[in-house]
């Protein structure tokens, strides 16, 4: 549907008469332009619904300005605003296509951005906030609809990895919603967009997107461990060499996490009011480029393997074990999901 551009009197004295506008796919939560401007060509973007659009603009205006101040930024510059009509100007950008082993300088850029919080992102955004009690018991009612028994100390086991996901240290600058087609792959190198959900915490909550295959994604991708242990390499000497500190990468619970997160199987419009993970034994549901069923067996094949030597989580990783088996066993049909990422 054809809308106008919103580009007011004040965005005009500041950057010109906008021409030759195009408008450009988008979620239905933005309207996104192409324009050109006297300086060149520029992206107009618009967050347009819901009842929380006023603080997605403010967070994306935010986690722009803070990414903006770093040597290298990581992000498109910030042109101009126009908070009343929830309207941003951007630098446009030309994605090219990602290489076979795009999440190396993946990884290396989110560093950069991860690295560019200043002290002041908790005044700015809010915290990051990861699984709670409620979506461990959704998991234990998922593990018992597939007839999965759960041993004593599971219970328990899931509590305390809710805690120290809460308790997580770091002030990172979280993008939070790392997904491939927020990454443009440039000839300066990759890039991020799309800030609606930035908040701030642990990076290694969103590193951790690598391995359990891009949770809050509409593509989910399985690397080979040789290229995912180059990539995390990869983050842990950007990291190092943007703030002058070693992280500890352990990403273990960060994964964990990821898994008992239902609202994770379906995008970001339908969260909030279902338990999805109550849906699983009773249908399956396409979203992207892996259906429900196919991301939960990938997330739990995933956390059996790291948690099978991790002394907090050993009854988790049996009942992961079990649970996938189930899964299998009962959808036969249900594939690995792609190890490669689409054209975008």
């Amino acid at each position: 549907m054809w809308s106008r551009l919103p580009f007011g009197d004040e965005l005009q004295a500041d950057l010109g008469l906008p021409r030759r506008s195009r408008r450009l796919s988008s979620s239905p939560r933005s309207r996104v332009w192409r324009v050109e401007l006297a300086a060149g060509p520029a992206v107009v973007k618009q967050i347009v619904s819901g009842n929380d659009a006023d603080e997605r603009y403010a967070r994306e205006v935010a986690a722009l300005r803070l990414a903006s101040r770093a040597e290298a930024p990581v992000v498109p510059a910030l042109l101009g605003a126009d908070p009343g009509e929830r309207v941003l100007v951007l630098q446009y950008l030309d994605h090219q296509q990602p290489s076979p082993d795009w999440i190396v300088g993946y990884a290396a850029a989110l560093a950069r951005l991860h690295a560019s919080a200043g002290p002041e992102v908790v005044d700015v955004l809010p915290r990051w906030t990861g699984p709670d009690d409620a979506d461990a018991d959704a998991f234990l009612r998922l593990a018992d609809a597939l007839g999965t028994p759960v041993a004593p100390g599971v219970p328990a086991e899931l509590e305390a990895l809710v805690h120290r996901i809460r308790q997580a240290p770091g002030r990172a600058l979280l993008h939070g919603d790392p997904c491939p087609g927020n990454d443009l792959h440039t000839t300066g190198g990759v890039k991020f967009i799309d800030f609606e959900q930035a908040s701030w915490g642990s990076g290694l909550m969103e590193l951790a997107y690598l391995r359990i295959g891009f949770p809050t994604c509409w593509c989910v991708t399985s690397a080979s461990l040789a290229l995912l242990n180059q990539a995390e390499n990869a983050y842990l000497e950007t990291w190092r060499s943007e703030t002058g500190t070693d992280l500890h990468l352990d990403l273990v619970d960060a994964c964990a996490g990821w898994l008992l997160r239902g609202e994770a199987l379906v995008e970001r419009a339908r969260r909030g009011s279902t338990d999805h993970l109550a849906r699983i034994p009773h249908r399956d549901w396409q979203w992207g480029t892996a259906t429900a069923r196919q991301r939960l067996a990938h997330r739990l094949a995933v956390v059996s393997r790291m948690t099978a030597d991790h002394a907090d989580l050993k009854g988790l990783s049996r009942l992961s074990t079990h649970m996938r088996q189930r899964l299998i066993a009962r959808w036969p049909t249900i594939r690995p999901v792609p190890s490669q990422r689409p054209r975008t």
